[in-house]
């Protein structure tokens, strides 16, 4: 079973697959020892081993020398080691040679099946390797197949595909086979099905690596994404900053005449995209993360972390959002509370806030707010 053919396929193997012989020796020389002891019945030490250089199989038994054998299969007498050879001496290990006349078949049909199965253990382990590197990134993928709930994309340079749910889908994406698309790898794990690349197009992270793309600034480190909220399908906000002066962050993301940032909104299906300065100071920030909303007067109590924010009655619908949108990511942007009301409702109420500022707002909205609009 064993001769020069068989281990000219081996290296064919490692030429092919680039897989090293000694990678399927070692795998071999396991299972065929333990296949070995399985059809003799032995119990006594045994072990396989192939030679490439010689193209040989052999298998070799150990039995311990000791003073008094109480298991033959394993241990032999110091007179009957020294029959062998003189130089053995009490715990040494005697090897013998045992006859492969009867075992060729079995190591046959091992050999196959350990080949085979080493292969794909190999194939999935660099695979895996691979597409784990694209964990949290930004890849272009195909799609290949489409079902009532998933979508599922072909990438590139791998044997696995890309799983899109219709969670991780933009409301206004329709794909067909064929289709080239942007997804952003969120998870890589190991099933019953074997391993799943879960991709997505609804994550924040998404539109910041699209944002990394367009704006060398982002990319080189000359601007920063500070934080980054979204609700896909309708509305992502981005707070930039920089430590480059006379760099304008906002102006750099958005690029000339918006070409940089449309090309982002473009991929989103026409998804609105906020830029916004970070800014220190709580009411300016909170100001410019309502954005595109008109703050008339803002106050902020940073130890409670609540913001109230009064803006022009007609403006107020804006403010909000269609559902709240826009003050719920303004709120998550800022990590303040909002509280936002029309010009018309404030009121002479004393002010025991740390922060008074009419440039900046920051809102959060509860129910009640909500059913008052609404009436």
């Amino acid at each position: 079973m064993i001769n020069k053919d068989f281990f000219e396929a081996l290296k064919d193997l490692e030429n092919e697959k680039g897989i090293n012989e000694e990678v399927f020796i070692q795998a071999l020389e396991q299972a065929l020892t333990a296949a070995y002891k399985k059809n003799s019945g032995m119990a006594k030490n045994a072990q396989v081993k192939l030679n490439p250089e010689k193209n040989t199989i052999k298998i070799y038994s150990y039995r311990t020398v000791v003073d008094n054998v109480e298991d033959e299969e394993k241990e032999i007498s110091l007179e009957d080691a020294r029959q062998i050879k003189h130089a053995y001496k009490i715990g040494d290990q005697v090897m013998q040679e045992e006859s492969t006349k009867d075992f060729n078949r079995i190591a046959v049909q091992t050999a196959k099946q350990v080949i085979t199965q080493k292969i794909k253990e190999i194939e999935k382990q660099s695979v895996y390797k691979d597409i784990a590197e694209k964990e949290g990134k930004l890849i272009v993928a195909h799609v290949k197949r489409l079902d009532q709930e998933n979508v599922y994309l072909e990438i590139g340079g791998t044997t696995l595909e890309g799983l899109l749910t219709k969670r991780d889908m933009l409301p206004t994406d329709n794909f067909k086979p064929g289709d080239v698309v942007k997804v952003y790898v969120r998870h890589i794990r190991d099933d019953f099905r074997g391993t799943v690349v879960q991709v997505s197009r609804t994550h924040a992270n998404f539109v910041k690596l699209l944002l990394e793309m367009e704006v060398p600034e982002l990319s080189n480190g000359e601007v920063s994404i500070v934080n980054i909220v979204r609700e896909a399908g309708l509305r992502t906000k981005v707070a930039v900053t920089t430590k480059v002066a006379n760099l304008d962050p906002v102006g750099a993301c958005i690029g000339n005449k918006g070409s940089r940032i449309n090309n982002i909104i473009n991929e989103l299906n026409g998804e609105k995209i906020d830029i916004i300065n970070y800014s220190e100071n709580p009411a300016d920030y909170i100001v410019a993360a309502l954005s595109p909303a008109e703050v008339s007067e803002i106050t902020v109590d940073t130890a409670a972390g609540i913001a109230k924010v009064l803006v022009p009655e007609n403006k107020l619908s804006l403010a909000i959002g269609k559902g709240g949108h826009n003050v719920r990511l303004a709120a998550k942007l800022t990590g303040y509370k909002i509280d936002v009301k029309p010009t018309l409702a404030h009121t002479n109420e004393s002010k025991t806030n740390d922060v008074v500022s009419t440039t900046g707002a920051n809102i959060i909205l509860d129910d009640d707010f909500f059913n008052d609009i609404d009436e």
